[in-house]
């Protein structure tokens, strides 16, 4: 389905955003998208994180700045904190990317996928030559894949509450996103979907 859609793709766009919550499928979905068409990939995880996912990673500590961001924050408060760190610091890298990549004629295509990709900004930026899609799945799997990509199971009680707390954020943002985009009539997938490959077609 993907190779079938090259053509569509390259004729109409120069870039794709795929934005949705964290643990959704983004990478998985971008990076198979690019591959496909022969695009460049980047994910906005490259340009900054916001504090930090609250788990060991190999012999490295969660940073204490970390702990205790998701100690300290009720999970309105951490959702208000990413939010407002997409827009103020992510989402003005992101614009300038994509600009650059407009003026240029003779860059490859580009997928770029992250959470920073908000409904709102991309729709008031307007960019020509330009689609966008949002990854939704269901909360119970975000759920799953958060904690297996955390080693939840073997973590003391203190690393698994702040797992649970970064999950709890996570659905929060999955739900305000899916809010948005409906909103504003966008283009909104199940990244779990069989037929999420088809639902792209009508980007091209």
């Amino acid at each position: 389905m993907l190779v079938a859609l090259e053509s569509g793709f390259m004729a109409s766009n120069k870039l794709i955003l795929i934005g949705g919550t964290s643990h959704v499928g983004k990478s998985t979905l971008s990076q198979r998208l690019a591959e496909q068409l022969g695009w460049n990939y980047l994910s906005t995880d490259q340009l900054a994180r916001h504090p930090g996912r609250p788990w060991k990673v190999g012999d490295r500590r969660v940073p204490e700045d970390v702990v205790e961001h998701y100690s300290n924050l009720s999970v309105a408060e951490l959702v208000d904190s990413a939010l407002q760190h997409y827009r103020r610091n992510v989402w003005p890298i992101v614009e300038a990317v994509v600009q650059s990549r407009l003026n240029n004629p003779f860059d490859a295509g580009l997928v770029f996928e992250g959470s920073a990709i908000l409904p709102e900004q991309v729709c008031e930026a307007a960019f020509p030559r330009v689609s966008a899609i949002w990854l939704t799945a269901p909360g119970h799997l975000i759920t799953e894949r958060i904690k297996g990509s955390s080693d939840y199971e073997i973590g003391n009680s203190a690393e698994r509450k702040l797992i649970d707390t970064f999950a709890k954020r996570t659905l929060e943002i999955d739900r305000i996103l899916r809010l948005s985009v409906k909103g504003r009539d966008q283009k909104l997938l199940d990244a779990t979907s069989e037929n999420v490959f088809e639902g792209l077609s009508s980007l091209a």
